[in-house]
């Protein structure tokens, strides 16, 4: 991420089920998937509902008092160990249990998605073919850490009720020491060494080179093709940060390829325009569920640069990275943007309450998502005191509805520096779960589950329910008394749980503190474009 060694001072249509039951009071239930086996109860005739839930909306009148989708991520960055694994060469069932660990951890913190760090200096925390295993896993670049981390991670992850988004350095192939002295036999900078080109202490393939731009969409689509994430994810390394007194040498492929442009900052900005164009384009025709997002530096233009720019004083991604967010997010050639607004509420050279209207600005009436990066790696410093540090960064964005989401970086600090800060958000912010928000396309929606059960037991309400293989997770609601207010399904409060499939067919959630007195508990399947069943009978015990 671009805040690595920076800080404020870089800146110059099928059926839904339903149960009712009667059960004990209890608190707001931990909406951590679990399921235990209860009896089978009576199914009603079909009241021949055919919606899916996605139409409830134009139905009701009624407003929800919770959103119930929202992107809730946090980063899990690989390189350089610094949240995942904690150090290089451990055992593979250690790796495990330390990624384990932290999906567990997120579910406790009511997040819905992990941003997994695949490709951190052009190699991979994954088996490929292409480029060679990272030196993060076993300490030596193209040491083989006895299993596939993605492949573990995704099923991981899913069974959680978590998304998974593969995130990628494009350009990056590491530092001069150890990266670069120490490149695999097989690296792709090794077989190609004009592809790279060193810059301060660290090494960038050449993204003006058209074979580097073809060889990173063929590494992201060989991810998409071969495992089932959720999403595809870049950062803001595109062309590097700007080093006082050096200069990012690609005088050879802006003779070659630059012609038609009298302008190299223009010309560099093409390059990565066609990389983020390409891999959309890519992914679409490929598996269209999956989600494609970018996460750049928080500025796009100071309005000094350009009057549509932004009340900041800072360093711009448009000429320094040469990031040009702006018209991906009007082209639609990104599913969402999640700018790093790393600054607090009030900061003079890039100020948080400027900066999300801005962005919001940007994405209103476009179909792009606005997900906002937050610092948790800063919470403790001046800026950032109290266990309120990051609540009140959220507290203002609920003044914007264009915001549909936060990330956190990174996932090592909301256990840790963060910690105090994610339970007092939690408790103002993230008291109900969330759906994750809805891919484009989906054909139809989901198969509905079957077969749904309820059983009292030890003053705890047991579901049970079948799934068919589409299903990727469940939605549980629950509702005092009797009757059907299938509105009531539009609001979160109602929402009690985010349960993910296993595989196996049978699932179940458990709700250890029901209501007092009559309740109806519903159970929706969403599939991988995060599309909703719909309403259909009630099951009354």
């Amino acid at each position: 991420m671009g805040w690595l060694g920076r800080s404020a001072g870089v800146l110059a249509a099928v059926p839904l089920m339903a149960a009712c039951v009667s059960a004990p009071s209890g608190a707001v239930p931990n909406p951590a998937p679990n399921g235990v086996a209860g009896s089978a109860l009576p199914m009603p005739p079909s009241t021949g509902a055919d919606r899916s839930l996605e139409q409830i909306p134009e139905d009701c009148e009624a407003e929800a008092q919770y959103s119930k989708r929202q992107l809730r991520g946090a980063w899990i960055a690989t390189v350089r160990n610094i949240d995942w694994p904690s150090k290089a060469g451990l055992s593979a069932e250690k790796q495990q249990q330390e990624l384990v660990a932290q999906f567990d951890r997120a579910v406790e913190l009511g997040l819905n998605a992990v941003f997994f760090h695949v490709r951190p200096t052009a190699d991979a925390v994954y088996a490929s073919d292409k480029e060679p295993w990272a030196r993060y896993l076993t300490g030596e670049q193209g040491g083989d850490p006895g299993y596939d981390p993605l492949e573990f991670a995704v099923a991981e992850a899913h069974r959680r009720g978590l998304e998974l988004h593969a995130w990628f350095n494009p350009y990056r192939v590491g530092w001069r020491d150890p990266d670069l002295e120490n490149l695999a036999d097989d690296h792709p900078a090794r077989k190609h060494p004009d592809w790279l080109i060193e810059y301060a202490d660290q090494g960038y393939f050449d993204p003006g080179n058209p074979d580097v731009r073809a060889w990173v969409g063929d590494v992201v689509l060989d991810v998409v093709d071969r495992y089932d994430i959720d999403g595809v994810h870049f950062d803001d390394y595109f062309y590097p940060y700007p080093e006082q007194g050096e200069e990012f040498d690609d005088d050879a492929s802006w003779e070659e390829h630059g012609g038609e442009f009298d302008d190299r900052g223009d010309w560099r900005r093409d390059n990565v325009n066609r990389l983020v164009a390409d891999i959309d384009e890519r992914i679409d025709e490929t598996k269209p569920w999956v989600r494609f997002g970018v996460s750049p530096f928080g500025i796009w233009r100071n309005e000094k640069s350009d009057p549509s720019g932004s009340d900041t004083r800072g360093l711009e991604s448009y000429s320094a990275q040469y990031a040009d967010t702006r018209t991906w997010i009007q082209e639609g050639w990104v599913d969402y943007v999640t700018p790093q607004l790393y600054w607090h509420r009030g900061f003079e050279t890039a100020d948080y309450e400027k900066l999300v209207p801005w962005w919001a600005d940007e994405v209103a009436g476009t179909d792009v998502d606005l997900y906002i990066g937050q610092a948790a790696y800063r919470v403790g410093e001046a800026d950032w005191k109290g266990d309120d540090a990051l609540a009140r960064q959220l507290d203002f964005n609920t003044g914007h509805p264009e915001v549909t989401g936060d990330v956190y970086f990174s996932m090592k600090d909301l256990g840790g520096r963060a910690a105090t800060a994610m339970e007092r958000l939690g408790r103002d912010h993230y008291r109900r779960p969330a759906l994750p928000p809805r891919a484009e396309g989906a054909p139809a929606a989901p198969a509905p589950v079957t077969g749904l059960r309820a059983e009292r037991s030890d003053s705890r309400i047991r579901l049970q329910w079948q799934a068919g293989d589409e299903a990727r997770m469940f939605a549980v609601y629950r509702m005092a008394g009797e009757g059907e207010d299938l509105c009531a399904l539009n609001d979160a409060a109602n929402l009690v749980g985010v349960v993910g499939a296993d595989g196996e067919g049978a699932q179940g959630y458990v709700d250890e503190a029901p209501l007092d007195g009559p309740a109806r508990y519903y159970v929706t399947a969403l599939d991988a474009y995060r599309t909703e069943s719909a309403p259909a009978p009630v099951v009354t015990p």
